[in-house]
């Protein structure tokens, strides 16, 4: 990596401007999600909209973790690029301002590596020229896309990461959260929400008031030791931290004798998904099993939840989407359970949480740019993704009024992993607690993850 490119990971504030492409290799991290990229306008613009004139393409990259150990987040994006690429405003074209634009959706793999993340992003700035890029899943993704959109003043809308991990990768301060980055909006959710999410599931399973807490050394890790640790304590509950153990990390003897040695009885992690599949096995080997354990980050996907061992039975999870919503597609009015069927039919898969998400990324895109005069204004578009404000597949969503600026947040629920009885899938996720969210139905009692002694 030379100096320049060194460079483009700082955080904004201490990057100087550059437009000159970083990469030997154009396209080097291009990925194919069904033919062509480049979608045709109708020529005789949109039916019922009035006259319009040809306007030109928008191009929008979307950054997604394809390959390497995140992949699982990114295991339905596809689908979703296929759903989307045939929706009216997607195949047909955008009216905006009286002209009739072509939408171009350029992928691109970020290996679930932070520096390819980067490099990537700035490929689609200053080589594709981009009008916008949306991107999915951990800070390992989302966070050095924003940071380079921040500094080429390119519009960037993300999601899949706890906004104080997404806020403090672009130099902000998650506990004074009043700056505001011009360039840089997401959705998901919070420490707060997972405190929201995850204490009234231990409230109802009888425990001795001690968490055992698996963080990392690395952007998640660090926002859950400083903002999720006081909200436990905060709750009434006592807690034991592991230590901030590397990624990568392959015994985890210590740490296990040390949530044995206070008797946790509920257990708290936010790791890599490999990482959690060595302490989980190594756990359960050295009798540490807790009364329930609660998960951040692992565990999200049918295929992570196949894979662990022992099986994760009543393990439980955020979800901040799946067939269980009310809600509705913006772009087509599908419902959400539609959407996870359609996947399951297409692919032969169990659904994913995260097609819900990542289909929200082009509702919102398009939410921002309907509204502008000039789709190629990065001022203009950016401005127009920190007011947007509308309800679709992943329900209400309003980035002008959530804990920072630009920060729109969804409500997630409490979920467990069961054994289905009979179906096609060997597990399935299920609601058990809904206190973020009563809309959603409960579909299964909560229970321990492993028997009382």
């Amino acid at each position: 990596m030379d100096r320049q490119e060194q460079a483009d990971h700082r955080p904004p504030a201490s990057q100087p401007i550059a437009r000159r492409s970083l990469l030997r290799g154009i396209g080097a991290g291009a990925f194919a999600m069904g033919a062509g990229g480049i979608v045709s306008a109708c020529s005789g613009g949109l039916k019922g909209a009035g006259p319009v004139s040809k306007g030109g393409t928008i191009n929008i990259g979307f950054v997604t973790p394809l390959t390497g150990p995140l992949a699982g987040f990114a295991s339905g994006d596809r689908y979703v690029l296929s759903k989307i690429r045939a929706t009216s405003v997607y195949s047909k074209g955008m009216r905006i301002g009286g002209k009739l634009y072509k939408v171009n959706i350029i992928p691109m793999d970020s290996q679930s590596d932070p520096t390819t993340a980067g490099q990537v992003a700035n490929q689609l700035i200053l080589s594709n020229k981009v009008d916008m890029i949306v991107t999915t899943s951990t800070p390992e993704t989302t966070n050095p896309v924003a940071v380079a959109a921040q500094r080429h003043a390119t519009p960037c809308l993300s999601t899949v990461v706890p906004w104080e991990s997404w806020y403090a990768g672009l130099g902000g301060n998650p506990v004074n959260p009043t700056q505001a980055f011009q360039y840089c909006t997401m959705f998901f959710f919070g420490l707060k929400e997972f405190q929201g999410c995850f204490v009234p599931m231990w409230n109802r399973i009888p425990n001795d008031h001690e968490v055992a807490c698996m963080y990392p050394n690395d952007t998640d890790g660090t926002a859950f030791r400083e903002g999720f640790e006081p909200l436990i304590k905060a709750s009434g509950y006592k807690v034991v931290d592991g230590g901030a153990y590397a990624d990568g990390t392959t015994s985890y003897t210590s740490m296990i004798s040390d949530f044995i040695a206070h008797r946790c009885q509920i257990y708290s992690n936010a790791p890599l998904p490999p990482d959690f599949n060595t302490f989980w096995k190594q756990a359960v080997q050295q009798g540490f099993k807790p009364r329930l354990a609660t998960v951040a980050k692992v565990l999200l996907f049918p295929s992570d939840a196949e894979a662990l061992t022992p099986a994760p039975y009543n393990i439980a999870t955020d979800s901040w989407w799946g067939p269980y919503l009310p809600y509705t597609s913006s772009l087509t009015g599908e419902s959400a359970s539609d959407l996870a069927n359609g996947y399951q039919a297409a692919t032969g898969n169990e659904w994913v949480q995260s097609i819900g998400s990542s289909y929200s990324l082009f509702e919102v895109a398009y939410e921002a740019f309907k509204s502008v005069s000039d789709p190629h204004d990065h001022a203009e578009v950016a401005d127009a993704l920190h007011h947007v404000s509308y309800s679709g597949i992943s329900g209400p969503l309003n980035f002008a009024n959530g804990p920072a600026p630009g920060v729109g947040i969804v409500k997630p629920l409490g979920v467990q992993w069961k054994k289905t009885s009979g179906g096609k899938f060997p597990l399935e996720m299920l609601v058990v607690d809904n206190s973020l969210n009563p809309d959603v139905k409960i579909q299964a009692p909560l229970e321990p993850t492993f028997p009382f002694k």
